[in-house]
C-alpha cells in the first residue's frame, strides 16, 4: 500500500452560489459535480453543472447519487438538509460568514482545501484592494447619506452585516448598523415606524427571490415622505450581486452602491 498528500476534494456539491464562483475564479470548476438553482454566477456553470438544491432544501436522491466527496453550504438555514446528507454519510461543510472579513475568510479556506492556497490569497487581495479603494474614496465625501437597506418586505427585514459594511465602505451610514449584527433573520426586523422615523436619504431594496416592487414599498405608512422617495433615491439591487457572501458582493454589488450613493 503506497500513499500520496492528498490534493483536496475531486467531487464537490455547491449548495449555494458562492463556493461555485470562488472555484471557477481559481480555475478549479472541474471538482463540482452539482450546484444551486440560484447560481448565476458565472453564467457558465447552469450549463457545465447540474442543479441539485434549492436554498433551503435540496435533493438528497441527486446529491448522494453524484458520489460527492464533499458538499459545501451556507447558515443555519441549511441545516436540516445538511443534517440528511450527513445521514447518508456525506462530508458537509457548512460556512456561516456574515461580515466582508469571514467572506475573505471563506475565499482562502476553500483555496486550501482545493490545494490552491496562494492563488486564493492572491485572489482575496486582489478584493481587498477594491474595498480599501472604495473606503479611501468615501473617505472624502462632503456627507454621507443616510441609508436603509431591505432584505425582505413582510416582514420587514433590513442589511445582514456584510451588506451594511459595503454600504458603509460606498460612503453610506446604514441607519440599522447595529442591527446589521444579527446573525438570525429576526434579528434584523425592523417596522415602518422605524424606518419612517430614521428619515433615510436612499434605499436600497434587494429582495431575495422576488422583484421589489416600488408601488407597494410607497405606499406603506409614511413611506410617500421619506427623504429617498421624494428625491426618487430608491434603488434595486439584483440579489444576485449583494445577497450572496462571496466574490459578488465584494465586487460588482459594491460598485453597485458606489454609483448609486456617487454624490450629485
Amino acid at each position: 500500500m503506497t500513499f500520496a498528500i492528498p490534493k483536496g476534494p475531486e467531487r464537490i456539491v455547491c449548495l449555494t452560489e458562492e463556493p461555485t464562483e470562488i472555484l471557477y475564479a481559481l480555475g478549479e470548476q472541474a471538482r463540482i459535480v452539482g450546484i444551486s438553482a440560484y447560481t448565476v454566477r458565472p453564467p457558465e456553470a447552469r450549463q457545465d453543472k447540474p442543479i441539485v438544491s434549492g436554498f433551503t432544501g435540496g435533493s438528497v436522491k441527486k446529491i448522494v447519487a453524484l458520489r460527492p466527496d464533499l458538499v459545501i453550504g451556507f447558515s443555519d438555514i441549511q441545516a436540516e438538509l445538511a443534517k440528511k446528507l450527513i445521514a447518508e454519510n456525506l462530508s458537509v461543510l457548512i460556512y456561516n460568514q456574515r461580515s466582508v472579513r469571514e467572506i475573505l475568510a471563506v475565499i482562502t479556506d476553500i483555496g486550501r482545501l482545493v490545494n490552491r492556497s496562494a492563488e486564493a490569497e492572491a485572489l482575496a487581495a486582489g478584493y481587498i484592494a477594491g474595498l480599501e479603494r472604495a473606503a479611501a474614496n468615501a473617505a472624502h465625501r462632503t456627507y454621507r447619506p443616510r441609508v436603509y437597506f431591505e432584505e425582505w418586505d413582510d416582514p420587514m427585514i433590513t442589511a445582514i452585516e456584510w451588506v451594511s459594511e459595503l454600504v458603509e465602505l460606498a460612503g453610506g451610514r446604514n441607519v440599522f448598523s447595529e442591527r446589521a449584527r444579527g446573525k438570525l433573520a429576526r434579528e434584523r426586523f425592523v417596522s415602518a415606524d422605524e424606518v419612517a422615523n430614521a428619515a433615510p436619504d436612499v434605499v436600497f431594496a434587494s429582495w431575495c427571490g422576488k422583484p421589489f416592487e416600488p408601488a407597494a414599498f410607497r405606499a406603506r405608512p409614511g413611506f410617500a415622505e421619506l427623504p429617498a422617495v421624494r428625491a426618487g433615491r430608491v434603488f434595486e439591487v439584483p440579489a444576485s450581486i449583494i445577497l450572496q457572501p462571496g466574490p459578488a458582493a465584494l465586487t460588482d454589488g459594491l460598485a453597485f452602491l458606489v454609483r448609486s450613493l456617487a454624490e450629485k
